[in-house]
């Protein structure tokens, strides 16, 4: 097996990113995922944050999803840690898989550019995670800044509450992004099997993913009739 690998591992491989900006796609753009609806959902939000004279809880609210996107970018980070050490450690991680019982055959050159491959994925994820972590932010200042709730019939307050409500939107998409970054790692993982198991990873997974935002009872919790 060469570094670029044999026809079967490249056919994987260009299937597995094409179902990962399939789904990605699909489920941004469709109106019936639950991203759609819990985006829907973040507007409710900031319309009855603009009738709250008390507006603590939802500070609160957005510090813990601060927190949720912190918690992740600490993970991808440790998981990038965690990949670029098993570069270290290529010779003996190759002599594992020769003894694996379903006698896989690989070389150095190829799993280190499987690696450099898993590491690339969990960057992605990382600064996916750290962008909706700042983004968040912004939507905490942009929370505070809206005018008093007794101006709610205002333009002022129309304008505040839309800019609010796309920068929560935004944080939350970016925040998915990261976390589908994650889920298709697992599915990569299957490469270091095989191609026919990174194909079969890959199907497995988006079928998880199609499921929880297509036809889960979350979407019907978040209010989703269709």
């Amino acid at each position: 097996m060469t570094l670029t690998g044999s026809p079967l591992d490249i056919v994987a491989v260009i299937y597995f990113l094409i179902v990962w900006f399939g789904h990605y796609t699909w489920s941004e753009r469709s109106g019936r995922s639950l991203n759609s609806v819990m985006a829907e959902r973040r507007r409710d939000w900031m319309r009855r944050m603009a009738a709250r004279e008390n507006r603590m809880p939802d500070s609160i609210t957005m510090q813990g999803l601060q927190n949720g996107s912190a918690f992740f970018a600490s993970t991808s980070l440790i998981a990038i840690g965690g990949a670029l050490a098993a570069l270290g450690a290529s010779s003996e991680a190759v002599e594992v898989f020769a003894a694996l019982p379903f006698g896989l055959v690989t070389t150095r050159e190829v799993y280190d550019a499987k690696i450099l491959g898993l590491a690339a994925i969990l960057v992605y994820a990382f600064f996916k995670f750290v962008w909706a972590y700042r983004l968040f932010n912004y939507g905490s200042i942009l929370v505070v800044c809206a005018p008093p709730h007794d101006e709610i019939d205002t333009p002022e307050m129309a304008v505040a509450l839309e800019r609010a409500a796309r920068m929560n939107i935004e944080a939350g998409r970016h925040f998915n992004r990261g976390l589908r970054g994650l889920f298709f790692s697992l599915a990569y993982i299957g490469w270091f099997v095989s191609p026919w198991a990174l194909l079969v990873t890959t199907t497995l997974v988006t079928v998880i993913l199609h499921r929880r935002q297509f036809s889960s009872e979350p979407l019907k919790a978040a209010g989703y009739e269709g």
